[in-house]
């Protein structure tokens, strides 16, 4: 019971980064040409922000939580230190995420003719400042 409450006023206190995160998101959509969604969520799989209009964002935030635990388990199973990033590439595009600081995730959906250096350049910046703002609520909510 304890954890369950625990987890909950950490959740909200991630929540309170959601305004200026999805700003983030929508800039990074603007700058991005074939990026069709993107969301940030915390590393344990809730939706912090999303603007993902043909996707269901908490699917999508659960199996990044999934991928993560394994591209973090397969980093450091190969020697190739703490997880910064995973792409996957599909028939009909690609998806994309990037570690966001300490406790978050940004996960990019992509068309198959995205700039794909282009988007991890964005990405990278982004997920920078995702990170800081998430990790500002954590610390100071």
């Amino acid at each position: 019971m304890r954890r369950a409450l625990r987890q909950r006023a950490e959740r909200r206190k991630l929540m309170t980064a959601e305004p200026e995160v999805l700003d983030e998101l929508r800039r990074l959509k603007a700058r991005v040409p074939h990026v069709t969604g993107a969301l940030a969520a915390s590393v344990d799989g809730l939706v912090l922000a999303q603007d993902t209009p043909a996707v269901e964002a908490e699917g999508v935030a659960a199996l990044t939580a999934a991928a993560l635990g394994v591209a973090m388990r397969l980093t450091e199973a190969t020697g190739r230190g703490a997880f910064r990033e995973l792409l996957v590439r599909g028939d009909d595009g690609y998806v994309a995420t990037y570690a966001a600081g300490s406790s978050a995730v940004l996960t990019l959906l992509a068309e198959p003719r995205a700039n794909v250096g282009r988007l991890h350049l964005e990405a990278r910046r982004a997920s920078a400042r995702i990170g800081a703002l998430v990790d500002s609520a954590r610390e100071n909510a």
